[in-house]
């Protein structure tokens, strides 16, 4: 009897906070963000806008431009020797 009171109680507790009002005002359905209080609406031109740098954003399509290049040199060795070769710089030397 006391363990199918606590399951009870125990399903009951979980459903309320899901009905509870959250404090969000949405603007549309689904549309519900707000900033935290302290914050403004817009982050860019304020003091919290990150300015990210352009160099950095580039770093990984760089890389990735860097591994198809030898990508293409290990696929043109192996067409020519028939023979896989991980080590880029062991390709320019043969």
């Amino acid at each position: 009897m006391r363990l199918t009171l606590a399951v009870i109680a125990l399903v009951a507790g979980s459903a309320l906070p899901a009905l509870a009002y959250d404090g969000t005002k949405c603007k549309a359905p689904g549309n519900c963000w707000e900033p935290k209080p302290g914050f403004p609406e817009k982050v860019a031109g304020t003091k919290y806008d990150p300015k990210h740098d352009p160099k950095e954003l580039n770093k990984q399509a760089d890389s990735i431009k860097a591994m198809e290049e030898r990508n293409k040199k290990r696929v043109e060795a192996f067409k020519k020797t028939g023979k896989f070769e991980y080590d880029v710089n062991k390709i320019a030397a043969q």
